[in-house]
């Protein structure tokens, strides 16, 4: 019997993802550099299904356009996770530690409805 695989977590997906890269001997390609620039290609293909639409548009995507951004957005996850995983960054604690920076640096009873960078405020 097949053990059933966690989808719900990254672990198990970085590991399918190192697993899938090594059995193709692409590991010796997915250095931290090329890494990343395959993710900003990936972010790039992204922000090409969005050019040109309106506000409305770009939040209600036909089926077809949402199955492509959402394999765009994949894509650009699966870049990341490999990134991390040649960095050891444990994605998960980044973005909560990077989450609490941004609560100190953007106090919403001082931000609220103003996009300004950090560094903007006084």
């Amino acid at each position: 019997m097949t053990a059933q695989i966690d989808k719900t977590h990254l672990e198990p997906l970085r590991q399918r993802l190192a697993e899938f890269a090594a059995t193709r001997d692409w590991d010796q390609f997915h250095s931290p550099k090329n890494l990343s620039m395959a993710l900003i290609g990936e972010a790039a293909e992204l922000v090409e299904h969005f050019q040109w639409l309106t506000q409305a548009q770009s939040a209600t995507l036909s089926a077809e356009k949402h199955q492509a951004v959402s394999q765009e957005l994949a894509d650009i996850l699966i870049y990341l996770i490999r990134i991390a995983d040649k960095l050891d960054v444990d994605l998960i604690q980044a973005a909560w530690d990077k989450t609490e920076l941004n609560e100190s640096r953007y106090p919403a009873d001082k931000v609220r409805g103003d996009a300004r960078r950090a560094k903007e405020y006084s």
